[in-house]
Order: structure tokens, then sequence, then C-alpha cells
């Protein structure tokens, strides 16, 4: 293949680059000196920061001997010695690599190498006179040839659409991408572990399901070839694990994709992470010592802190007790008018547009005043606050409330301006679950999921269920406004040219 040639399946824009052309021309002269920089495997005895740990403080010492793999992301060369820093999964290591120790041809070989290529670097370990510990190589091998160059730190990956349209690139170039997204994981772990000291058991549930059930939200629709049916794709995780109540797992979670066919925002994405978890023998209070717990657990043995500083400058303390407010109390303090819930619609329309909000005059009596509540208050809960006895239209999956049956035994937990998990005492009556059903399908009865009333019908244990917003969760544990900040590969509308090979031009 010669240096111009363009790989098949790139755009022709892709190739023009002077530096792609370079590079393949450096890959086309090692494969001529019978070399391939596509190794199989490259042996790693440390990681960098295992390394960096290894090293003993004591001159007289005998170092450790370490072979350290990663990508290159600096690199200076200084005629017969050069530095060199190697990014792996757990951050960067440096190499100081020198004519003497590694041999002339090797050397002459090396200083052709770029940044973004993938060396396997061994030797010992020392300290350089600023005190990095470093790796002073005695052999180096070139395991992966990078063909396109890295966009530069801080200029070459600023634009936005990119950073998640290419995330390998913002993995490389942005320590703070790298870091958020190794945190999700790590917490997610953490997640499991305390669910499963709890004697929880993990489950998977379906991701097609007949009828969308579980919260209240447009669904995906797909079809199956071989059954020769529609689906739609989960809305909620909620149905099927309350199932598995009624068939005597009495401690249920999972954690899994949900899909709702509705808008995108810096906080909503079509396809994000939930956990649910139900509790046998509990209630929404238990939700409460759940996960305020599991809450300690992730500040204590991953961020080391219970205060999150805030981009806006300040900060959520999740240290201590934390505040519990009833939604009816929030919202008459807010509108600042005792008489709210006694109001006609009209009455409450017209005091949302006093108030600064935009109403939607077709929807319902309890919805205008869950208006108030989504757009007036929710943002301002930034410390965590516990909205609980939410009315009961609102969901109709939990048990009313015994000193108000107009509302329903439930929190809403907000931090950070967002609801990051509901809570539920359970509704085990099946009759009365059948009559919230109806009342909330109206005409469309078709989409009342009577398989879920039937099984409620063979009796289920009193529960407490929750539900947790994971990319949620991690937005406001990392301090980002972004909700795509979190999640990996976010949902993103597909470029032109991806339109194009979709029609197949």
């Amino acid at each position: 293949m010669s240096a111009n040639s363009k790989p098949a399946g790139n755009k022709p824009e892709d190739n023009s680059h002077d530096l792609f052309a370079v590079r393949q021309e450096k890959l086309e002269n090692l494969q001529k000196d019978g070399l391939d920089p596509f190794y199989a495997n490259c042996e790693q005895s440390h990681t960098s920061k295992q390394a960096v740990a290894s090293y003993i403080d004591n001159e007289e010492a005998e170092q450790p001997y370490v072979k350290v793999a990663g990508r290159i992301v600096i690199f200076r060369v200084m005629g017969k010695a050069s530095f060199i820093k190697l990014l792996d999964r757990d951050g960067r290591i440096q190499c100081y690599v020198t004519r003497d120790d590694v041999g002339v041809e090797d050397y002459q070989r090396f200083k052709k190498y770029d940044l973004g290529d993938f060396l396997g670097v061994e030797g010992p370990l020392f300290v350089t006179k600023t005190g990095e510990v470093t790796v002073r190589a005695k052999k180096i091998t070139l395991v992966s040839k990078s063909l396109r160059p890295l966009p530069e730190k801080f200029h070459g990956l600023a634009d936005e659409d990119q950073i998640y349209r290419q995330r390998y690139l913002d993995l490389i170039v942005n320590d703070k991408s790298r870091d958020t997204l190794q945190f999700r994981s790590h917490m997610i772990r953490e997640i499991r572990q305390h669910m499963w000291e709890r004697e929880f058991v993990e489950v998977e549930t379906p991701v097609f399901q007949n009828i969308s059930g579980g919260a209240a939200a447009r669904p995906f629709l797909t079809q199956s070839n071989a059954l020769g049916c529609d689906f739609s794709m989960r809305i909620a995780l909620e149905l099927p694990l309350k199932r598995l109540l009624v068939g005597g797992f009495d401690r249920v979670f999972e954690i899994g994709k949900v899909f709702r066919n509705e808008g995108l925002s810096r906080r909503h994405s079509p396809e994000f992470t939930m956990m649910e978890v139900y509790q046998s023998y509990s209630d929404y209070k238990g939700m409460m010592e759940l996960f305020k717990s599991m809450i300690d657990r992730i500040c204590e043995n991953l961020l080391g802190t219970w205060e999150i500083q805030r981009p806006e400058g300040d900060s959520i303390d999740l240290k201590g007790d934390w505040r519990v407010a009833r939604y009816k109390d929030l919202i008459l303090e807010t509108t600042q008018n005792s008489d709210w819930f006694s109001l006609s619609k009209a009455d409450k329309l017209a005091a949302t547009e006093k108030l600064g909000i935009e109403v939607n005059p077709e929807l319902e009596d309890y919805e205008v005043t869950n208006n108030v509540f989504e757009k007036l208050i929710e943002p301002t809960l930034i410390q965590p606050t516990f909205v609980t006895h939410l009315p009961k239209e609102l969901i109709p999956l939990a048990k009313l409330s015994s000193d108000d049956p107009d509302t329903v035994e439930v929190f809403e937990l907000c931090i950070n301006g967002q609801e990051i998990a509901p809570a539920y005492t359970e509704q085990n009556n099946p009759l009365a679950q059948r009559e919230a059903f109806e009342k909330q399908a109206g005409e469309e009865i078709q989409n009342i999921d009577h398989d879920f009333l039937l099984a409620l019908e063979h009796g289920m244990p009193p529960a407490g269920g929750m539900g947790i917003g994971i990319d949620r969760l991690v937005m406001m544990m990392r301090g980002t406004n972004n909700l795509r900040d979190t999640i990996l590969f976010p949902t993103l509308k597909p470029t032109k040219a991806e339109l194009r090979a979709q029609q197949g031009d």
C-alpha cells in the first residue's frame, strides 16, 4: 500500500490529512524492515499506579524491574535521551529512554514514533531530580501504531458534539472525563456490593414487553419478525420485579437500561440506566434507610468526602440527616396560598401565570399542581430532600397514606435540583390496584397489564420499592451539570453522513 492510498471504508476527506500520510509511510517502513507493530499481546507486570507504588524510598535499595505498557501522550526528545509518558488504565507513568540503554538502532527507531502509539517499556525504576518516579527503559516495543494524530489537549477536542461522538478521543485527552466514567463503574460496583451484603438477589428482566408499565412515559416500539408481533421497549423495571415478589424472591434488584421516547436535554436521555429494588416486609421508610446507607458507602469508599462541589460554586452536603418534607406543604409554601388545593383548575391556572410558569390548560387538575412542583420547587432542592406523600393520581402503584387518602406513601428524593430516586410503599391489594390502573388508563383499557394483576391476585407481600437513576446519581456525585458526561456513548442525532449511509447513498 502506498503512502497516498486510502483504506477501504474511510471517507476520502479523512485521508487527506498530511499527518495521516506521514504515519502511514512510517508504518510501511517498519513493515519493510520486517516489523509488524500490531502485536497480539504485550506482557505487563505493573500498571502505572502499581509501578509508582512499588518504588522503594531508599537510595541503597535495588529498585523493582517493571514492565509497563500504554499510549504515548507526552514525547520529549533530547538528542541521546528522551522522556515519554505512557497512559494506561490507572493514569500516566514517565519513562526515560536513552541510546545507551536500548541501543543505537532501537533508539533511532524510537525517535520516529508518534504521540498516540502504544509501547511496551521495561526496566528498573528511579526518581528524577524533580522527584518523579520513572522507568529507566532497557527495552521498548512498539505494539500498536497510531495512524491518526491525537487532538491537542486544550484545543483539539473542545467541541461538545465531537466529545460525545468520538468519546474514545475524549477519554485519551480529558482526565476529567476518564475519571468520571471510571467512577461510574466503581460506583455501580459499590452499589452491587451493598445490595449483596443485604441479601438482595440481582436479576434480569425482559427489555421487550407486550405492555409498557411501571411509569407514565412514551415507549419505543419495535417488531419481532420471528413472533410476528409488536413489542415496546421497557420504560421501567417495576412490574416484572414485583412478579418476583409474588414468586417468593423477597429481596430483588436489577440494574438495567430503560428507554423512553421523549425529550433530550442536559438532564434527560431517551436511553438511561436505572436500578430498581424491591424488599418484602418493608415500606417507603425502609427505602429511605437503604438509599442513605448506600450513599454513605459511596462517599466513604470512593470519594472520601460527603461534600460535593457543584459547577455553580456551592456544594451539596450528604452528611447527617436529610430533610423530609411533604409535597402539599412545599406547594403551599411556594404558592403562598393556603387554599391552593381547594381552588378550581381555572383559578390554579391563573395563579401559575402569576407565578411566572407556563402550564398547558389541557392538563388535569393534579397535573397543574405538579407543574408548580417540577418548575418552581424541584430545581431549588439542592440539598437532599425526601419529598413525601404525593397525590395518589401521580403514582397508581403505591399504597394510599393512612392519614391522607388523597396521597400515597412515597418519597421522591431530590438532590441537585432534580429527582434522583422515587420510592413507594408498594400497593399489594389487587382490587385497589386494578381500580387505580383503570382510572389511569381511561378509555385505553387495553394498555392495562392484566397479567400483572393476575400475579397480584395470587398474593404479594407488603413491600418497599425504589428506583434510582444511575446516570443522574453519577452526575450529582461528580458535580457535573450534563447527563451526557456520565454516559460513555450518549444518544445523539445521526450526522448527515450517517443518515446518508442509512438511506444507502
